[in-house]
């Protein structure tokens, strides 16, 4: 488990809507310093919330960030995109390969450059990564398949970094009522509901978040036959 209490946290994409309530809800739990990251750093209103201009696809500018922020406890992998057209075959190719390089290979490389500082503290720090009910169902083309991946990496990290005591949490959920799903018709979850219930998991020590029924019903099909999941595969 790991206390927020006098940690130091970063947030990648603190800018948005999930991001920001990552960022005052850990205030409010005691951390003594957050690092507010997004490729154009807002203006905060707490000398305790440090903006760092990170850019997840930028091998440099993730060097960068680490080397400004060794401190860091808690690395909070938030940022992502999502692109509207849905299918693997009608994405551009700039839609498929900005969509791995953020949501994919940004968390992982950004958690490679901070995992040997995390693991220095020999304990009471966390590894967050922003899944989503969509690893698990195959619907949103490029979306999918890169969250998909970003939930296997998280199965990996967790086993590797294990040893060194760093808890690797992985956190799955449907539509949040953000600006990315303002689109969207189904019921969301108030981001500040997830964020809750992410710091509650990681607190009590749990390897894995499913925060409202999308997520859990997702999973629950990992197990049923294809066609159950898929029901146009049984036309």
């Amino acid at each position: 488990m790991t206390s927020l209490n006098g940690s130091i946290v970063l947030v990648t994409g603190a800018n948005g809507g999930i991001g920001t309530h990552f960022v005052r809800e850990a205030l409010a739990r005691g951390a003594a310093k957050v690092y507010a990251t997004a490729r154009t750093p807002r203006t905060w209103d707490d000398e305790r919330i440090v903006p760092l201009t990170l850019d997840v696809t930028d091998a440099s500018s993730i060097r960068a960030v680490a080397e400004a922020a060794p401190d860091v406890t808690v690395l909070i992998n938030n940022a992502g995109i999502s692109v509207a057209s849905a299918g693997l075959l009608t994405h551009t190719e700039e839609e498929i390969r900005g969509s791995v390089e953020t949501n994919f290979l940004g968390p992982l490389f950004l958690t490679r450059a901070f995992a040997p500082l995390l693991a220095a503290k020999q304990g009471n720090t966390a590894i967050i990564n922003l899944h989503s009910a969509l690893s698990w169902y195959a619907v949103a083309g490029i979306y999918s398949a890169t969250k998909a991946a970003l939930w296997s990496s998280t199965n990996s990290l967790r086993l590797e970094l294990q040893p060194a005591g760093v808890q690797v949490v992985g956190v799955h959920v449907g539509w949040v009522d953000t600006a990315m799903a303002a689109h969207a018709t189904d019921d969301k979850l108030d981001p500040a509901v997830l964020v809750t219930a992410v710091f509650d998991a990681t607190e009590a020590g749990k390897h894995e978040v499913l925060a409202d029924e999308t997520s859990m019903q997702a999973k629950a099909g990992l197990s049923a036959p294809l066609e159950v999941v898929y029901p146009q595969l049984a036309l």
